[in-house]
């Protein structure tokens, strides 16, 4: 078998607190995550952690809300960690990936409104109509702004993205792990429409 340490394999394990008709607490789920994964984004992890399509309220049973679409709608959030490989290995397995339309098809089904935030031909520039609150939870990455700014991040670093249009680098031979909070936004007309 080949050697893959620098992708990440193992689940996520999420557990999930709520409260009962009676009001006492309850532990409502404890249950591992696995990775999502695409063809056209080679070496990217991206696991789904919760989420909701518009405000929660409590007292909250802890069910899982119904939410479909990567990104969350204005008032609604989503709480994921995603991987970014380092970018030789990406380049790799990008030259040997085929870019059909099944493999398009492939990646909306898994990660749903991802695909219509990247501007073609951008390496990956993108803008959405959230407020992302990110700890680097591992490994090292860079920021890039579309005005060219670089912002080398490291573990332990926290990033406040306030909707503006970005990519994500990896120049390391480690992949570097996000973990995100994305809080859906309405965006009014300055500073352009949205990509999404």
């Amino acid at each position: 078998m080949p050697e893959e340490s620098n992708v990440v394999r193992r689940a996520l394990r999420r557990v999930v607190t709520g409260e009962g008709k009676d009001g006492k607490s309850m532990l409502v789920s404890n249950t591992l995550v696995e990775p999502i994964e695409t063809p056209l984004l080679p070496g990217a992890q991206f696991f789904s952690i919760w989420g909701a399509d518009r405000e929660p309220t409590l007292p909250n049973d802890g069910a899982r809300p119904s939410y479909r679409t990567w990104f969350p709608p204005d008032g609604g959030f989503r709480f994921e960690l995603i991987s970014i490989p380092p970018e030789r290995a990406a380049d790799t397995a990008e030259r040997t990936a085929a870019k059909t339309e099944e493999a398009i098809a492939e990646t909306e089904e898994r990660l749903p409104g991802l695909l219509e935030t990247m501007e073609p031909g951008t390496s990956g520039l993108h803008r959405t109509d959230t407020v992302d609150l990110i700890y680097i939870a591992s490994g090292s990455c860079v920021l890039q702004l579309d005005s060219g700014t670089k912002i080398e991040l490291e573990t332990g670093d926290t990033v406040v993205q306030n909707g503006a249009r970005h990519t994500w680098r990896n120049p390391n031979a480690q992949p570097c792990k996000l973990l995100t909070i994305s809080l859906g936004v309405k965006r009014e007309s300055a500073g352009g429409p949205s990509s999404r």
